[in-house]
């Protein structure tokens, strides 16, 4: 699914954490020898299966060929039709369709979000490893606050050692600005659900794999938590991604579970960013007021970086 290509979202975007228990310096090295394109799933596969043994090296492998050599393409949602008459029409259809799409993955090197998650779970599946596709919401910029769940992105779970973990390939291949501009990160390779759900959430709630249950409603009315140590349990006030000037006539109060950054700002509107002075940090909890602007889009600043954004009506 296309990552608008707003300030906010590029934040996301960054090294993933590393696993101890696989030398991933030389299965990244690895993937590197491989042809940037394959005509059948298979060749890929085989590759793999020659290089690396453990399931943890192969999706590993998989993941990482797939971000550094695939491209999102908006135009490719043209290129197949998913409209159908009856439901057997459409299991026949979504069948065909899936090999289409993970074979025009595979030779041209460009897909949407589906050709990302389908290749991921075709080659998985060839290598013996458990996992399946979720489809689901996403969050990344201001219209998606407050707004109904809708089904516009795909992604993965994928099973080591019996244990669950989240994968987006589309994310981690870069970000969408009117061009693809390539940028292979690890960040959405094995992401923590209590980081995965700030910006997704999936169209069955257990596939979040969070221990206490979180409704769609609450998803749309987040915020957008940008700093990556920031969890929704840390943004005490406003929690709620649209905040209204009627309760908040003269300036919004803020407090977050972090501590304070060395400088801290706001903007209106991506306009020019203003100092908040009057901060308070005590006990590992910041506090801190901005001035309420109605009709407008708020952006808080930590180091002048965008850490949460919000609506302000």
């Amino acid at each position: 699914m296309n990552r608008i290509g707003i300030l906010i979202v590029l934040y996301f975007f960054s090294t993933g954490t590393i696993s101890a228990q696989i030398d991933t310096a030389q299965i990244d090295a690895t993937i590197q020898f491989y042809p940037t394109n394959f005509n059948t799933v298979a060749e890929l596969s085989n590759l793999i299966s020659r290089d690396f043994t453990s399931e943890e090296a192969k999706v590993r492998a998989i993941y990482g060929w797939i971000i550094n050599n695939v491209a999102y393409e908006p135009n490719e949602y043209k290129v197949f039709n998913y409209s159908f008459k009856n439901y057997r029409e459409r299991n026949i259809k979504e069948e065909n369709t899936r090999d289409k799409i993970i074979e025009r993955t595979l030779q041209k090197g460009i897909a949407v979000c589906e050709g990302y998650a389908m290749l991921f779970e075709k080659l998985c599946e060839l290598q013996g490893i458990q996992n399946y596709l979720v489809r689901g919401d996403i969050k990344t910029n201001f219209e998606d606050i407050g707004r109904a769940f809708k089904r516009v992105h795909m992604w993965n779970v994928v099973y080591l050692e019996g244990k669950p973990h989240l994968i987006d390939a589309t994310w981690g291949a870069g970000k969408y600005k009117q061009k693809f501009i390539k940028e292979p990160s690890y960040y959405w390779y094995k992401t923590d659900s209590k980081h995965f759900i700030k910006t997704h959430y999936p169209d069955l709630v257990e596939d979040a794999f969070l221990d206490v249950t979180f409704r769609k409603e609450a998803f749309a009315n987040l915020p957008i938590i940008i700093k990556k140590e920031l969890l929704i349990e840390d943004v005490k006030k406003p929690e709620s991604g649209v905040i209204h000037s009627v309760e908040n006539e003269k300036e919004i109060t803020f407090l977050l579970k972090t501590d304070a950054p060395k400088t801290l700002s706001y903007s209106y509107n991506f306009g020019a960013k203003e100092k908040i002075k009057n901060s308070i940090s005590k006990d590992g909890f910041l506090e801190f007021q901005i001035k309420t602007k109605a009709g407008s889009n708020l952006v808080v600043y930590f180091d002048d970086e965008p850490a949460l954004a919000y609506k302000v009506e």
